[in-house]
């Protein structure tokens, strides 16, 4: 087995990128489980709750291009440890918000860490795990999305009848403990030392001239509008679903309860995870490109069919295939970005393609709000699945890298 194969750092930096990819999903997504009782309790219209959304995904897109700056400065492992505890404190602040306003403070500062995690996460996985295995390592960590997913869902169901949904976001302040084993337990990537003790004292800022040169300039530019497409697509589609599931069928939802829409989305969570993790082998066997785009196309022509059914079962039955396609692209991103880009601008090249397109993205929940508000969340899903189109058209310019060594 391929996981018998990494040494004990390997296999602790792929532990902690997990780890905080999946607590960051779990704090991120706990605002979309609890979203319909927020809306009745702070007086927010479908809008303005799409609003709040995307104030979090535009916050991101600064932080994940600070955060990716800082890991090539200071390290990946201080700059993960650094990203965790930033989301975690301000998705616990979230249930102490009075007023929209409050809220949409909190879910700013939130969302700076979420948006530095995932860089610096795929610069510690990739620089650590050889090429024959680093599409299946990105794999399982970007799979731990799905698993904290999931865990909003049943932290959602257990906290929320009890305690009311201010409680479920004190909760999010558990990934902070993570941050002390992460410290103790995870060096810095030998490649990204070799790459510092080479540079000397020049400046990882004035290095970032090179992003915008030439053949990186070219890929800049294709990786970003194509993870804006995927992004948009993303966040416009799964912000919304926990709502479509419960919303009453007078406003356009299925009507579903509590606990059957945790439920619902917990198995939707199977297919995502299967997704990310799946994309890792088949990209290292037939490529990274192929699967990426196939992926794409294929979660296009699913979304449609999801979004013009109102029925429980066929809802439970198509969501996990909403959830493989429609997620599992996100390993070869990773895999794909840092292929492209040499060590020494690495995180900075990966925080700005995925931040800058997750920035685009924030415009995708309060479109989807406010489409919805006139034609119902089942019709708004339709752009989300133009986003999907758009995307694999632009996909299809990407260079194949797989088996590329890291530069």
């Amino acid at each position: 087995m391929w996981l018998l194969e990494a040494n004990a750092i390997q296999k602790r930096a792929l532990l902690a990128a997990s780890l905080g990819w999946m607590l960051d999903s779990m704090d991120v997504m706990l605002y979309s489980m609890v979203l319909a009782h927020m809306m009745r309790d702070l007086g927010m219209t479908e809008g303005k709750a799409g609003l709040m959304a995307s104030l979090t995904l535009a916050s991101s897109a600064a932080g994940g291009t600070l955060f990716g700056i800082l890991a090539d400065r200071v390290g990946r492992s201080r700059a993960l440890l650094a990203s965790i505890l930033v989301y975690s404190i301000f998705t616990s602040a979230c249930g102490l918000a009075q007023n929209v306003a409050q809220l949409a403070l909190f879910r700013i500062l939130l969302g700076l860490g979420m948006g530095g995690e995932w860089a610096c996460g795929a610069a510690l996985v990739a620089e650590t795990w050889p090429s024959r295995h680093r599409g299946k390592a990105m794999g399982v960590m970007q799979s731990s999305w799905a698993v904290g997913y999931a865990l909003a869902a049943g932290l959602t169901a257990l906290v929320l009848p009890r305690w009311g949904w201010r409680a479920v976001f004190f909760a999010g302040v558990a990934p902070a403990l993570v941050t002390f084993w992460i410290r103790r337990n995870v060096p810095e990537p030998e490649i990204w030392r070799r790459s510092k003790e080479t540079a000397g004292t020049k400046s990882g800022i004035s290095g970032l001239s090179k992003l915008w040169q030439g053949e990186y300039g070219r890929h800049l530019a294709v990786t970003t509008l194509a993870n804006a497409g995927t992004m948009f697509a993303w966040w416009g589609l799964f912000t919304w679903i926990p709502a479509y599931l419960s919303l009453p069928a007078s406003r356009g939802g299925a009507g579903l309860s509590i606990v059957n829409t945790s439920t619902w989305i917990i198995v939707m969570q199977v297919g995502m995870w299967l997704g990310y993790v799946s994309f890792g082998f088949i990209s290292d066997r037939i490529g990274r490109k192929k699967t990426y785009v196939g992926y794409i196309f294929t979660a296009a022509a699913i979304v449609p069919v999801y979004g013009s059914t109102r029925d429980p079962t066929c809802l439970l039955l198509i969501g996990p295939l909403i959830g493989f396609f429609g997620t599992g692209y996100f390993s070869g991103f990773g895999a794909i970005t840092a292929e492209i880009f040499p060590t020494a601008i690495r995180a900075s090249a990966q925080g700005i393609t995925y931040n800058l397109g997750r920035g685009v993205s924030a415009a995708a929940p309060f479109a989807v709000g406010r489409l919805s508000s006139k034609h119902g969340l089942g019709f708004a899903f339709l752009l989300t699945s133009v986003a999907f189109w758009l995307a694999g058209l632009v996909a299809l310019l990407l260079p194949e890298t797989h088996g590329r060594e890291l530069r």
